[in-house]
């Protein structure tokens, strides 16, 4: 069977069995792709280079266990092959962090943050860093910066440790642990923060390969926004005088609104519109 036709046989599998995708794709066929591929040791963008290769029993039987696994567990690809990728940048993970997918990670490689960005800015706190995507991609993005990495779990701290290692950076970036910003050694000139938001209504409803990452990065309380409160309260205090803070809050902008009524904040275009990630100045917390 060529490699094409065992991924459309596997997508087949997928879809039939009712898996939620969005950790990395977001449909059946680029799942099967991506475990195909991942287990035949090919790159993840080399479908076109190798569809027409033809596998032996050894290597079919070994991808279809692949998918059963992801059928039976429900866990995320990403925690099967211990590999996520970010705006093209690899991530190693485990069940210790959360799946990394920020949409501030777009912002970061498209240049939306950086006219909000005084000329002088050299500190930057990724909150929450879960695995340390942001981070890494903050410092990839702006050689000068020294990048703090904060979050409160230790396990999520041990998987950010492999991901700076493993791009190199662990000169500019600082791992530190804490509970919101008290946890920070500020003030920063950007805080990044995709927090965890999910109201609690969202949460019971929640497809399995949600519930299989930590909830910690994930429950944000009744409304979301519990973690938000605390860190708009805190933030002016861990910012420069021209300091900007980037906030993710997902689905949640209704809540958010609802929460900070008299709040002027700036909303980010990403690939999912205009209401995902927001941008406040420390004058607009104040």
């Amino acid at each position: 069977m060529k490699l094409i036709d065992c991924i459309e046989s596997q997508a087949a599998r997928l879809a039939q069995a009712g898996l939620f995708f969005g950790h990395g794709t977001t449909n059946a066929f680029d799942e099967a792709m991506w475990l195909a591929l991942w287990r035949l040791g090919l790159p993840l963008d080399a479908l076109d280079d190798h569809e027409e290769r033809e596998l032996n029993a050894a290597e079919l039987a070994a991808i279809a266990a692949l998918v059963d696994e992801r059928i039976s567990t429900r866990k995320p690809a990403a925690y099967l092959t211990g590999e996520a990728w970010l705006q093209g940048v690899p991530f190693t993970i485990d069940e210790r962090a959360i799946v990394p997918r920020s949409f501030i990670a777009e912002l970061i490689v498209d240049a939306s943050i950086d006219p909000w960005l005084h000329p002088e800015s050299r500190r930057v706190l990724d909150l929450c860093t879960g695995n340390g995507s942001l981070a890494v991609l903050a410092a990839m993005a702006w050689p000068e910066v020294e990048v703090d990495a904060l979050d409160l779990s230790t396990d999520a701290l041990a998987v950010a440790r492999l991901n700076v290692e493993r791009h190199g950076l662990t000169e500019r970036i600082r791992l530190l642990q804490g509970d919101g910003l008290s946890g920070a050694q500020g003030p920063y000139d950007l805080i990044l923060c995709n927090p965890p938001y999910v109201n609690s209504a969202s949460m019971a409803a929640l497809p399995a390969e949600y519930r299989a990452e930590p909830e910690l990065a994930l429950a944000g309380g009744s409304d979301g926004m519990d973690f938000i409160r605390a860190l708009l309260r805190d933030a002016p205090a861990a910012l420069t005088d021209t300091g900007v803070l980037v906030l993710e809050i997902g689905n949640e902008r209704e809540h958010f609104e609802a929460a900070f009524p008299a709040l002027e904040v700036v909303w980010m275009e990403t690939s999912s519109g205009a209401d995902q990630v927001l941008l406040v100045t420390k004058d607009q917390l104040l």
